[in-house]
């Protein structure tokens, strides 16, 4: 299968240093690589409604933010999450689009687990703290997301930069960037799981 990436930016801020970082890395995939990259703020979702104990989800129409980011997602290989660090884990935008995933999981007709199953989940987060232990939490939500799906986890790339264009100065996180995707992702578990299980 030819990978495609889909590369969503959960910024409220245009080419902030998570964005830039996403580029850094993705300047690197083979030209063959399909990307495409759709930025939250400007597809922005409606607040999510939980109908699971109601009534099943609706297939939202391919002309509406839900609509476009389904096909998106649904038609990638690979998801790149590309959110700062906001208060230690993903941002509002970000949190909303994966919300919505609940939904689509209940969706008649989409198959969403089904398949999500094998594709793979990757992390871009720039944040403001020297200590890259504070984006645990960040880690956590992607890679239980992917467990819960079946998916495989790339891990999370990690630079520094709070002002505009900072990320650029942290050559340790350019130089994570040239191979990020270039690793293989493993199958995501939750902790409490065993290999094979």
């Amino acid at each position: 299968m030819t990978r495609r990436f889909l590369f969503v930016l959960g910024s409220a801020r245009a080419e902030g240093n998570t964005e830039l970082l996403a580029r850094a890395a993705a300047e690197q995939l083979p030209a063959e690589v399909e990307q495409r990259w759709i930025r939250l703020a400007e597809h922005p979702l409606p607040d999510f409604v939980d109908l699971r104990h109601d009534s099943d989800h609706v297939r939202p129409a391919a002309d509406t933010p839900a609509g476009l980011l389904l096909d998106a997602t649904l038609a990638a290989t690979d998801i790149v999450i590309a959110s700062p660090l906001y208060w230690y884990s993903v941002s509002s935008l970000t949190k909303r689009y994966l919300d919505y995933w609940s939904a689509w999981l209940r969706t008649p007709g989409v198959d969403f687990r089904g398949t999500m199953a094998g594709r793979t989940l990757w992390g871009v987060a720039a944040l403001a703290h020297d200590e890259p232990a504070v984006a645990a939490p960040y880690a956590g939500t992607l890679t239980h997301s992917a467990a819960y799906l079946r998916m495989r986890f790339g891990g999370v790339l990690l630079g520094n930069g709070s002002a505009p264009g900072d990320v650029l100065g942290d050559t340790d996180a350019l130089a994570r960037a040239k191979t990020f995707f270039a690793q293989d992702a493993p199958l995501a578990r939750f902790p409490h799981e065993t290999p094979g299980a």
